[in-house]
């Protein structure tokens, strides 16, 4: 039998398992979910069960597919996109600076946290600017020739 066979096979099981879970916590009602303060006893833990082992297989799928893609590809070009992901994250992290504040809720923000949210923000306009780039740089290319 095929991976994917067993794959299917996996998926309509679980997704079976899904849907009597869902009627179960749909028949209880919504009284008795809000009544369950413990959630170990209560109508959702099957439900978050089957969340957490969904979760935990796709995370070790993504895992063991792009370890395996990265030996089999071009480990170079893989290694020229981090660096180059590595690059943009330090230009932002040092063009940008963070000072302790409180938010408008009374929240304290660190100027640490302040410093990496500003470089996130900087780095998304960065990698935008860059992808809008390489589009208007492929369709005038594509113009051309």
């Amino acid at each position: 039998m095929t991976l994917h066979k067993i794959l299917k096979y996996v998926a309509l099981v679980i997704g079976v398992l899904g849907l009597i879970f869902l009627g179960r916590v749909i028949a209880a009602g919504d009284e008795a979910i809000e009544a369950s303060v413990d959630v170990q006893n209560s109508v959702l833990e099957p439900m978050m069960w089957i969340s957490y082992l969904v979760l935990g297989v796709v995370i070790a799928l993504v895992v063991i597919f792009v370890i395996a893609g990265l030996f089999r590809g071009n480990i170079k070009n893989t290694i020229i996109g981090i660096v180059a992901f590595a690059v943009v994250i330090l230009i932002a992290y040092f063009s940008t600076s963070g000072y302790e504040h409180t938010t408008s809720t009374g929240e304290y923000v660190s100027a640490s946290t302040d410093h990496w949210a500003g470089a996130g923000l900087v780095a998304f306009y960065i990698l935008a600017a860059l992808a809008i780039l390489s589009m208007v740089f492929s369709g005038v290319k594509k113009l051309i020739s």
